[in-house]
């Protein structure tokens, strides 16, 4: 039984096939790094928890995608296939620039589309209408670095812009054929469970297709660890978490779809929580909470209603 929509199933569906990523380095950089905004980044950021080894800003976006293909090809059998835009913020660039980088991936035979990872404060306009373009011809998938739709939770973590800056993107980015997704992280010691779980709702009333949300993780050489280290506070539990994931899935809106649940940073820099478990073990023990609770997606949640006056 499907219990919440989940990112292979949507693509299957709409491509006839599994969809595989391919996950590309650009050597982009972030306005909380180059100084524009700070030079540390945001206090969670450590690049390398999710960066696949793979991504060598120093080969080429064509250089990558074909190696990517390749691999994944010889893997899985695969026939289509989805450039990832990850690391750091994948719209801070000139325009030229950006078109090229873009036109480059979606030039490799078997890709479908993109899924560019970026902040709120790093589109404009022109950049919009850019993927607009792109998005009359193949899938595009931006995803805002949200994090929180708390100011006080933003402002902790350094993150350099606020709530009504990620509600502007969506605005300039929605009814352009351009798919928008959100990431939220989970547990940050300025929120209580209840306030994040209000996200889920909250959330669910914007034009939002696609949503990541996960655990927040203690990660070396960051100042969070700094701060953990000298302040400790408390991280979710493994099984307190499924439960607030169950929880999070029935406040979500029925037509969301969950991209990821959970983050798996390599254990060589992973300091808090440290769960012991890899990703196919925590989304086996997600699925069966999930089923044990007779949990469905969108079950709690309730659309807003909008009172229309003379």
């Amino acid at each position: 039984m499907q219990r919440y929509n989940s990112f292979g199933q949507y693509m299957r569906k709409t491509f006839g096939t599994t969809v595989y990523k391919v996950n590309v380095d650009a050597g982009f950089t972030c306005p909380n790094r180059d100084g524009t905004l700070g030079f540390s980044g945001c206090i969670y950021c450590n690049n390398d928890s999710f960066r696949p080894s793979s991504c060598k800003p120093s080969l080429s976006v064509s250089d990558q995608v074909r190696s990517g293909i390749t691999h994944t090809k010889r893997r899985f059998k695969a026939s289509k296939f989805l450039v990832y835009f990850q690391a750091y913020t994948n719209t801070y660039a000139p325009i030229d620039e950006l078109e090229r980088l873009y036109r480059e991936a979606l030039a490799a035979p078997d890709v479908i589309g993109l899924a560019i990872g970026t902040r709120p404060d790093a589109v404009d306009l022109p950049k919009i209408k850019l993927l607009e373009t792109l998005a009359s011809d193949f899938f595009i998938l931006v995803e805002y670095g949200l994090q929180s739709m708390y100011d006080k939770s933003l402002e902790f973590i350094q993150r350099g812009h606020d709530f009504s800056a990620f509600l502007r993107a969506v605005e300039i980015t929605k009814g352009r054929g351009i798919e928008i997704g959100a990431h939220l992280i989970a547990g940050f010691p300025t929120e209580t469970r209840n306030e994040t779980l209000a996200m889920a709702g909250e959330i669910s009333q914007l034009p939002i297709r696609f949503l990541k949300m996960h655990q927040l993780q203690i990660i070396k050489d960051t100042p969070l660890a700094v701060l953990y280290r000298e302040n400790p506070f408390p991280v979710f539990e493994y099984h307190e978490y499924l439960d607030f994931v169950a929880d999070f899935i029935e406040g979500t809106s029925p037509h969301i779809v969950f991209q990821r649940l959970f983050a798996t940073a390599p254990d060589d820099i992973l300091i808090a929580p440290a769960w012991g478990r890899n990703r196919h073990h925590i989304l086996r023990d997600i699925e069966k909470n999930l089923a044990a609770r007779d949990a469905l997606q969108g079950r709690n949640f309730t659309p807003r209603t909008v009172t229309v006056t003379d």
